[in-house]
């Protein structure tokens, strides 16, 4: 039993070291949920043959760099969601509610398709924002880290 607990702490102590940068934007994504992250900017002489092309948030962008850096990422995030049959926001936001400590590679994996998708498919970020998913997934990992651990200071 003492090994369980211990390995736990160990787990736990990885956990909260690399998810810890991010709780900062948890007010950010509080603020934005609902809106997109970004707009289109379509230029002063705009016509229906003219291409437009997003305009992220500087935070927002800012968070996607951190975090395509960081041991958040799991490029086989597709497995997840075959596995946990996720398809829509609604089933994301379902699984991601119901989340434990053990099941901590169901938030990367949701985290991943939205910071490295996005980075080919644009419209992934303001999505993530807008459908609160940012928010709910670092939310749940401070839940997870404050109930195994202690509560945490954010700035």
């Amino acid at each position: 039993m003492d090994q369980n607990s211990e390995y736990r702490q160990e787990l736990l102590q990885e956990y909260k070291q690399t998810a810890m940068p991010f709780l900062r934007y948890l007010p950010w994504f509080e603020s934005h949920a609902g809106r997109p992250g970004g707009n289109y900017y379509k230029g002063p002489e705009f016509t229906e043959n003219t291409m437009s092309f997003p305009v992220y948030d500087s935070t927002l962008l800012q968070f996607v760099r951190e975090a395509s850096k960081s041991s958040l990422m799991d490029r086989n995030y597709p497995y997840v969601y075959t596995r946990y049959r996720i398809k829509t926001p609604e089933d994301e936001r379902r699984v991601i509610e119901a989340v434990e400590l053990k099941d901590w590679d169901i938030l990367r994996a949701i985290l991943s398709k939205y910071v490295l998708g996005g980075m080919t498919k644009g419209t992934l970020w303001s999505q993530a924002v807008e459908e609160n998913i940012f928010y709910l997934v670092l939310k749940q990992m401070q839940k997870i880290i404050e109930y195994w651990d202690r509560p945490l200071e954010l700035k």
